[in-house]
């Protein structure tokens, strides 16, 4: 074998998995086709942000990054830390206080030191800010950043490699637009452009829907969902720039239905999923998917349905409950 040139570095591996794809037959019997399942729920971190935030880290690592500050409903934070673990850096992770303690104490297994801030992600991320100013220290955007959306494409170039044919539609959940914008991105690279994409959301996290409505950037007032790990006020701009680049489809859902999906999704796959997943889940579940093809806003028949499991680690069984009798769903 050649050696390595001088000052030429190996390619580091991706912290990232290649994630099965499944066919559900239980989804495809509440979605009248057939629907495969991207697992994200199995990533080294629990979600799909692994792919971007990864790739993020090891480029601020190779930069000579001494420390590195997210800020994160739960999620971007546990894939920063994980990366941070691998990367043998400190890390700094500011959550609201709406996330709860099961992703603080997830983070603090990471070792990742956890400072609570604010109530909702846009207070944590000021914060964040804040202690990115320190000489040495990197931000890692949870989603709002060229690389993070470069790293999730990754995702689509496994499905090219995984599926037959382009599936007729894709599913994804979107909070700040991460995934949005690195599903577009990954289309865009194998040539699946036209694939409609129903970008999903609960009713009090809607940030986008809001943003397509108005041809502009809206900021909610407040986030009202349960889903709190979509709870950004303000979606990414390239969130919107995605839907003018291709077919986007905004569908809203509400708590109920997703948390009722979460649990549909748990007895059907054996699979535990947060709320956040469960607005794309309730999208195949509660009929969604059939509504907008009688609209006419989607082909019928379709050839097949794509959904990304995104994942997500704020979420165990007593919670699940706690959620179902606070929404009068037990």
């Amino acid at each position: 074998m050649a050696a390595q040139p001088a000052g030429v570095q190996k390619p580091q591996k991706p912290f990232h998995i290649v994630t099965p794809v499944l066919e559900s037959l239980s989804l495809s019997k509440a979605a009248g086709t057939k629907v495969f399942m991207k697992m994200e729920n199995v990533q080294p971190s629990g979600s799909f942000k692994i792919r971007g935030i990864g790739h993020l880290c090891q480029d601020a690592a190779r930069k000579g990054c001494r420390h590195l500050v997210c800020s994160s409903g739960g999620n971007a934070g546990l894939a920063a830390a994980f990366a941070a673990r691998e990367l043998a850096l400190p890390i700094t992770v500011v959550v609201p206080s709406s996330s709860g303690p099961t992703p603080v104490r997830k983070l603090q297994e990471l070792g990742a030191t956890v400072e609570v801030y604010g109530k909702v992600w846009d207070d944590a991320n000021s914060r964040a800010q804040e202690l990115a100013k320190t000489e040495g220290w990197v931000i890692i955007p949870p989603f709002d950043h060229p690389l993070v959306w470069e790293g999730h494409a990754s995702l689509v170039r496994e499905l090219k490699d995984s599926l037959e044919d382009k599936p007729g539609a894709i599913v994804v959940a979107v909070g700040g637009g991460g995934l949005l914008a690195g599903v577009v991105a990954g289309l865009q690279q194998v040539g699946w452009q036209d694939v409609p994409i129903i970008a999903a959301e609960t009713l009090g996290a809607h940030s986008f829907h809001e943003a397509l409505k108005a041809g502009r950037l809206v900021t909610l007032p407040d986030i009202t969902s349960v889903a709190t790990c979509l709870g950004a006020k303000t979606v990414a701009a390239r969130a919107l720039e995605c839907a003018r680049e291709c077919q986007v489809i905004s569908q809203v859902v509400q708590d109920e239905e997703a948390v009722r999906a979460v649990q549909q999704f748990l007895d059907d796959e054996r699979a535990l999923v947060e709320p956040a997943c469960g607005a794309p889940l309730a999208v195949l579940y509660s009929g969604w998917l059939q509504r907008l093809q009688s609209e006419g806003r989607l082909p019928s028949p379709l050839r097949s349905v794509l959904l990304v499991v995104c994942g997500g680690s704020n979420i165990h069984t007593a919670q699940l409950r706690a959620l179902q009798s606070q929404l009068g769903l037990q």
